[in-house]
């Protein structure tokens, strides 16, 4: 028999994202700024733009799916007691984690697409800092909010990426220190 555990709220998976980026700055300062200083000092070189994002890409997705396959808790998931699994509550394999990891980047898309749009029909380009708060944006509102879509699923409101890879996330109970 199917368990069905809890779906976190909107609010929550919000605190989750947020505190997901913060986890991701310490991420990505060691396993790409420091190497890439390194680099950039020794030889006297800067990585192409390309050549960066898909460096930090697989950096990002290296991080996801060895939490998802270890627990199924990212560090910001364990302090907000949320946990990824697949339709049956059972941990994510490694597979199944890096499509979760592909299709939940999906929100790259309409930040590429608006950035398009600004850069090349109305001739303004953005610039960086613009960009990351529109990529902020998406991340923060956009995925959250597509659990409206879904709120009487069988697995309670989960996002646009979990119905598209048959994962959900779930409350974990909180343990009790006594």
């Amino acid at each position: 028999m199917q368990t069905i555990s809890p779906a976190p709220s909107i609010r929550r998976r919000i605190s989750v994202i947020m505190y997901e980026m913060l986890i991701l700055v310490g991420v990505w300062a060691l396993g790409y700024l420091v190497p890439s200083l390194i680099l950039g000092v020794a030889f006297k070189t800067q990585v192409p733009n390309w050549l960066a994002f898909a460096h930090v890409y697989i950096l990002f997705g290296v991080y996801f799916t060895w939490y998802w396959t270890h627990g199924g808790q990212t560090l910001a998931m364990q302090t907000w007691h949320v946990k990824m699994v697949d339709e049956n509550e059972q941990l994510l394999s490694r597979n199944h984690a890096l499509i979760r990891y592909a299709i939940g980047s999906l929100w790259l898309l309409p930040t590429v697409l608006i950035y398009i749009i600004f850069k090349y029909v109305f001739l303004m380009p953005l610039g960086n800092w613009p960009t990351i708060e529109l990529m902020f944006c998406m991340i923060l509102f956009f995925w959250p909010l597509t659990c409206l879509f879904n709120r009487k699923g069988v697995h309670g409101a989960q996002s646009l990426a979990d119905r598209l890879t048959k994962t959900k996330l779930i409350l974990v109970p909180k343990k009790n220190n006594s």
